[in-house]
């Protein structure tokens, strides 16, 4: 029987935010190992993903505080039909095509 592989996926903008991060060449090759070894797969950001980023920008930072790090996250979820997991739920829940997961550590 065939172990099956469960994909995981990561916005390109949180990569960069766990590299950067990282306080040395070890950091990142610890941050790049556990991807690998979790079977994370880096979203790139797209130009349908940089729109919808900015849209959300538009309706929600004045009324919820979006902030475009956020935007980009949510853009990334919504765009690749993916559920966002996420422990703060602030930004996000009221953005309607959004599927939404509360996680709580």
């Amino acid at each position: 029987m065939m172990e099956s592989v469960e994909e995981r996926y990561l916005s390109v903008q949180i990569y960069m935010e766990l590299l950067q991060g990282a306080q040395n060449k070890k950091q990142h090759q610890q941050i790049q190992d556990f991807l690998i070894s979790f079977n994370f797969q880096v979203l790139p950001l797209t130009e349908n993903i940089g729109h919808r980023a900015c849209i959300y920008l538009e309706e929600y930072t004045l009324s919820n505080g979006i902030r475009a790090r956020d935007a980009i996250v949510t853009a990334t979820a919504a765009e690749n039909n993916l559920i966002l997991v996420t422990s703060n739920v602030k930004h996000f829940r009221p953005i309607k095509d959004l599927r939404l997961k509360i996680f709580k550590p």
